[in-house]
C-alpha cells in the first residue's frame, strides 16, 4: 500500500512539476498494481493461484523499475528520488521472488 502511495504522488509530481502524463500513466499503473496483485494473493484459491498472482506482481514490480530507470535517464527524476524510489521496488521485487520459490519449494515437496 505504502510503494501505491508513492506512485500516485510520484504521477502527481511529474504531472504538475514536470509537465509528463505518458510515463506518468504508465507508472502510476504498474507500480499500484503490485500492491494489488499481493491483496489479491492473500486470497488465492490454491497454492498454483497464489504463486500466479504473485508472478503477476513481479512483472509489474519489474515493469515499475524500467520505468524509474526510464524517468532517471531522461533527466525526470535525479538521482535522489530515483534510488529512494528504485532501492522500495527491488525489495518488493526480492519479497515477492521469495514468497514465489518458497511455495513452490513447499509444493515440491508435498
Amino acid at each position: 500500500m505504502q510503494f501505491a502511495i508513492r506512485m500516485v504522488k510520484l504521477k502527481n509530481y511529474l504531472n504538475e512539476q514536470m509537465h509528463e502524463y505518458n510515463i506518468a500513466d504508465q507508472i502510476q499503473r504498474s507500480g499500484m498494481a503490485v500492491g494489488a496483485l499481493h491483496r489479491e494473493a492473500t486470497y488465492a484459491e490454491s497454492d498454483l493461484d497464489f504463486i500466479h498472482k504473485l508472478s503477476i506482481a513481479q512483472k509489474e514490480c519489474n515493469e515499475t523499475l524500467y520505468w524509474l530507470e526510464l524517468l532517471k535517464a531522461t533527466g525526470y527524476l535525479d538521482e535522489t528520488q530515483f534510488a529512494s524510489l528504485y532501492q522500495d521496488a527491488e525489495e518488493i521485487m526480492h519479497m515477492l521472488t521469495a514468497s514465489i520459490v518458497t511455495t513452490k519449494k513447499r509444493l515440491n515437496k508435498q
